[in-house]
C-alpha cells in the first residue's frame, strides 16, 4: 500500500542447497545472492517507512528466510572449479531447519499460552474459517463439517505444530521424512482454505531442509540406491526400525492421552477434550524450552564437526585449506546466527529467556533492528467469535442514497464467492479486517483513506477496485462517505430459499466512521491529530531512471489485477524451470554410465611399473608359445600323451 495513502553428505549437501535456491528465487547463484541482497535491504527498511500496512509477521518471515538464503546459496568466486556442492553448505542449510523448528513449534505454543478458550476448548477451527481476514471458497465448506471433526483437526494442528517439529533434528532419515509430509500436508490445508499470501509456499520451501537426495532423487525418477547386505547395515536399519515404530507409538499414546481421543460407537463420532491445564502446560513448556535450545546446539556441532571433516578430505592443499577457510567464516556465521536466535526464540518462557547468556541479549540488540532472526507465533487468540467483524464503506451525492463500496478481496457482497488470490496479498483489505476489530481511531490510516477517496485519487482508488465499472464513483469522486459496522456469518448448506445462493449472512451493529466530506472539521481534525495533512511531494529529478522504470511498469500492468499479474509471473517462473529440466535430460532412456579409467602414476614409478607389466606380458608370450607347441606335439594340458 502507498505511503500516499496511510501515511550430511556431498550429494545430500548439494541437493538441499539447490533446492533452496531453486525453490527460493529459480535464479542461478551468484545472482542469487545480488537478488537477495537488495530483498533485505527493503524489507528492513520498509517498517520504517512511517505506513501502518507495510509490515507484518509474515514479512518478517520473508525477511529472515531471505538473510538465510545468501548464507545458503553458493556464492563461487572461482569460475575454473565451479562445484554444485561446498563442504560447509550443511552447516548453513542447518539454519533453514532451525528457523522452521522455531516457526512451528512456537506457532502451536503460543495458542496455549494465550489462555484463549477456542484454543483450549479445541472449537478454534468452528471460527476460523469464516472469520480469517480472506478465506477462500474451500473455506465455505470446511465450515460445513462437524463439530467433533473440526475438535480432532485442532488436536491434530497441536501434534503438527509441537510434538512433530522435535522429529526435525532425529537422526532417523524416516522421521524426518514423516516431519516433512506433516509439516507439507498442514500448509497445504492452510492454502485451500485461506489466503495467507506467500507464507504457506514459503513454509513448504523451509521444510525442504528435512529432504535427502535419495527421496529427492525419486521425485526426480532416479532408482533407489542399493545397500550393502552385510550385518551391520541390517542391524542398524532393524534398530532405526524399531526406534521409528517406538516414536510414532509415542505420538499415538501421547495424542490419545492428553486430548482424551475417545470414540463413542453409538453416535459414530469422535470424543476428543484437552486434559492438562494451563499450569501444567506452562510447567513442561518451562522444562523443555532449555534442553530444546541444548538440541539444536548438538545438532548443529555435528554438522559443524562433519562439514569440517569433509574439509580435511578435500585434495589439494590450496582447495584443503581454502575449503577450510570457507568453513570457519560460515561456521562462525552460523553460530553467531543461532545464538542471537535463541533470544526470540526463548520469548514462549520469559524464565528461559532471563537464564540466558547476556552476551547473547547484547549480541541480539545490536542487530535487532535489522530484523536478522524474529519471534514467531501465529493465531494467538481466535477473533470473530460471535460474528466475523466487517466494515462496509458508503459513498453517496446527496447524503440521502448511499451506495455500498465492494472492494476487490475481502467480503462485501453477500452473494458474491470468497476470493483466491494467493500467493498475493492485499494490503489494504487485510488491514480492513484489523480496522475492524476495534474502534477506528486504533486505525489512524483509515482517515486518511477516506479522505483520498473524497478527493478521487486514483492510486488509491486502484487499490479498492482494479476494474472501473465495478467502482461506483468512477465518473466522479463522492461527496459523502461513510463506514458502517456489520457482523457476518457464513450460510449453512442446509438453509433453504434465497439465502441457499448466497455465501454470507450479515447483521447491521453500528457506525464504524461518521459521515465526512472534504472540509468536514471532524475529517480535518483527525488528520492533524495524526499528522497526516496533505504535505509536498518529494521532489526527484526529471531524468531519474528508477522512478520511470517504475512507472512504465506499473502503466503495463494497469489493466490486469494484482493477483492475476503474480500468478503471471509464477506460472512463466515455473515454465521456464521445466523447459529447461527437459532440455537437460538426455533423450532415449537413463543416461549411459561413464567410467573414469584409473589414473597412471607418474615419475619413477611409473616407469618401473611399466617396464614389470612389459615383462609380465612377454613371460605370458612365451606360456603361451610353450602350451601350443605341447598341444601340437599331442601332449595333454599336464604336459602327458593324449590317448588315441
Amino acid at each position: 500500500m502507498s505511503p500516499r495513502c496511510c501515511g550430511s553428505g556431498r550429494s545430500w549437501g548439494w541437493t538441499r542447497s539447490r533446492t533452496w535456491s531453486c525453490c527460493a528465487c529459480w535464479v542461478p547463484s551468484p545472482r542469487w545472492v545480488l537478488c537477495c541482497a537488495p530483498r533485505c535491504v527493503t524489507a528492513c527498511c520498509s517498517p520504517s517507512c512511517g505506513c501502518s500496512t507495510s509490515h507484518s509477521t509474515r514479512d518478517s518471515l520473508l525477511l529472515e528466510a531471505g538473510f538465510l538464503a545468501v548464507l545458503v546459496a553458493p556464492l563461487r568466486l572461482f569460475k575454473w572449479r565451479s562445484t554444485a556442492w561446498r563442504p560447509h553448505d550443511s552447516v548453513t542449510f542447518w539454519l533453514v531447519r532451525w528457523l522452521l523448528f522455531r516457526l512451528m513449534f512456537a506457532s502451536g505454543v503460543v495458542k496455549l499460552t494465550s489462555r484463549c478458550p477456542t484454543w483450549w476448548g479445541l472449537t478454534a477451527l468452528t471460527y476460523h474459517y469464516e472469520t480469517q481476514c480472506i478465506p477462500t471458497p474451500a473455506a465455505w465448506y470446511a465450515h460445513q463439517l462437524p463439530v467433533w471433526f473440526q475438535k480432532f483437526s485442532v488436536v491434530a494442528t497441536y501434534v503438527i505444530e509441537i510434538a512433530v517439529p522435535l522429529l526435525f533434528f532425529m537422526p532417523i532419515r524416516r522421521l524426518r521424512l514423516f516431519a516433512f509430509y506433516c509439516q507439507v500436508l498442514l500448509q497445504i490445508l492452510i492454502i485451500l482454505t485461506g489466503n495467507y499470501n506467500f507464507f504457506n509456499a514459503l513454509t513448504i520451501v523451509l521444510a525442504f531442509s528435512l529432504l535427502d537426495e535419495e527421496h529427492m532423487g525419486r521425485w526426480m525418477g532416479r532408482g533407489k540406491r542399493k545397500h550393502g547386505s552385510s550385518w551391520p547395515p541390517t542391524l542398524l536399519s532393524f534398530l532405526s526400525t524399531l526406534l521409528e515404530l517406538a516414536t510414532y507409538a509415542l505420538l499415538l499414546y501421547w495424542s490419545v492421552h492428553y486430548f482424551s481421543l475417545e470414540i463413542d460407537w453409538e453416535k459414530g463420532l469422535l470424543e476428543s477434550k484437552v486434559a492438562f491445564t494451563y499450569h501444567e502446560f506452562t510447567q513442561w513448556l518451562r522444562a523443555v524450552t532449555l534442553p530444546l535450545v541444548g538440541l539444536g546446539f548438538l545438532s548443529l556441532s555435528w554438522e559443524i564437526l562433519s562439514a569440517l571433516y569433509r574439509c580435511a578430505c578435500v585434495r589439494g592443499f590450496f582447495w584443503k585449506l581454502w575449503a577450510t577457510l570457507q568453513w570457519a567464516v560460515f561456521a562462525t556465521a552460523t553460530v553467531g546466527m543461532f545464538a542471537i536466535s535463541l533470544v526470540p526464540f526463548t520469548y514462549i518462557d520469559y524464565e528461559s529467556n532471563g537464564k540466558l547468556w547476556p552476551g547473547i541479549h547484547q549480541m541480539f540488540s545490536a542487530v535487532e533492528r535489522f530484523q536478522v532472526v524474529n519471534s514467531y507465533g501465529l493465531f494467538r487468540r481466535m477473533t470473530g467469535v460471535g460474528g466475523r467483524p466487517e466494515v462496509v464503506l458508503e459513498g453517496s451525492y446527496d447524503k440521502q442514497s448511499w451506495t455500498e463500496i465492494e472492494f476487490m478481496y475481502k467480503p462485501g457482497n453477500v452473494s458474491a464467492a470468497p476470493a483466491v488470490v494467493a500467493p498475493h496479498q492485499p494490503r489494504l483489505d487485510w488491514q480492513m479486517w484489523f480496522a475492524a476489530l476495534a474502534h477506528h481511531s486504533s486505525s489512524p490510516w483509515f482517515a486518511s483513506f477516506v479522505h483520498r477517496l473524497l478527493q478521487g485519487k486514483e492510486d488509491v482508488i486502484r487499490l479498492v477496485q482494479v476494474d472501473e465499472d465495478k467502482y461506483p464513483f468512477s465518473t466522479q469522486p463522492p461527496v459523502y462517505l461513510r463506514a458502517q459496522l456489520y457482523k457476518y456469518w457464513f450460510t449453512h448448506s442446509a438453509e433453504s430459499g434465497a439465502g441457499a445462493a448466497q455465501w454470507w449472512r450479515r447483521q447491521h451493529v453500528q457506525e464504524f466512521f461518521p459521515t465526512v466530506s472534504l472540509g468536514d472539521p471532524t475529517l480535518d481534525g483527525l488528520l492533524a491529530q495524526h499528522g497526516l495533512k496533505d504535505k509536498l511531494p518529494l521532489k526527484r529529478p526529471v531524468d531519474a531512471f528508477l522512478p520511470w522504470l517504475l512507472s512504465s511498469v506499473r502503466q503495463l500492468s494497469r489493466p490486469f489485477s494484482p493477483h492475476v499479474v503474480l500468478w503471471s509471473l509464477y506460472l512463466v517462473a515455473a515454465t521456464t524451470c521445466l523447459l529447461r529440466a527437459m532440455a537437460r535430460r538426455p533423450r532415449g532412456g537413463a543416461p549411459p554410465t561413464r567410467h573414469k579409467a584409473p589414473k597412471q602414476p607418474r615419475g619413477d614409478q611409473g616407469e618401473k611399473n611399466g617396464q614389470l607389466r612389459r615383462k609380465e606380458g612377454r613371460e605370458a608370450e612365451e606360456r603361451g608359445e610353450g602350451r601350443s607347441r605341447g598341444a601340437a606335439d599331442g601332449e595333454g594340458p599336464r604336459g602327458t600323451k593324449r590317448r588315441k
